[in-house]
């Protein structure tokens, strides 16, 4: 556990803001409208077809599952593998105020996923969400934010990030009822499996 990485931290923290604005807004521009769009239209052909609002929600929400498995696999590591959050008598340092670099960072880039999202639903508002995404998504740029500022509390918002994880579900859900796969039975197993992922979760 690096707790007091000092000097490299303020280096640290701004830069995977950054990373995680320019990697959105990359990736937004360019991978979610060009290469989904091209992967979308080989794996279902009826994707030309979709009103434009449906196309941008179907890129928008590629980039959201490629969040949500990414802070989740991270966050299960640092939560449950990894030293950093284990109770340890002999650690000095209270849980509260634990932390590293790569909770930091993945902390970062996740709030500029966050602050680049919430821009694109209010572009497009209400086409990509509703008010209970607005309000998700400044509550996850809040905490993030409170984290990252005053160094304490990595592992409850790393113990919230794993929630991320039924976000892969319910965005095929999504996939499958635009789609008219609703009757099928990916659409049972995926319903089963996100239950189960809530489950486990809320544990």
């Amino acid at each position: 556990m690096d707790q007091d990485f000092g000097p490299t931290e303020q280096f640290l923290l701004p830069l995977s803001v950054v990373s995680g604005i320019l990697m959105s807004k990359a990736n937004f521009l360019k991978f979610l409208f060009h290469i989904t769009s091209k992967v979308s239209s080989q794996l279902y052909k009826g994707y030309d077809g979709l009103r434009n609002n449906d196309r941008v929600e179907w890129n928008n929400r590629s980039f959201s599952t490629f969040h949500s498995l990414m802070v989740t696999v991270v966050s299960f590591h640092l939560v449950f593998l990894s030293d950093i959050f284990k109770e340890d008598p002999h650690n000095p340092i209270i849980l509260l105020e634990r932390k590293s670099q790569l909770s930091v960072s993945l902390q970062g880039v996740s709030l500029g996923y966050f602050i680049t999202d919430f821009a694109m639903i209010i572009w497009f508002f209400p086409s990509l969400g509703g008010m209970e995404y607005v309000l998700h998504h400044l509550l996850a740029i809040f905490s993030i934010s409170l984290t990252l500022t005053s160094g304490k509390g990595h592992v409850y918002v790393h113990t919230l990030l794993l929630t991320e994880a039924t976000t892969p579900f319910v965005n095929l859900r999504w996939y499958l009822v635009l789609t008219g796969k609703k009757s099928s039975t990916l659409y049972l197993y995926n319903g089963l499996a996100m239950f189960s992922v809530w489950l486990v979760r809320d544990r």
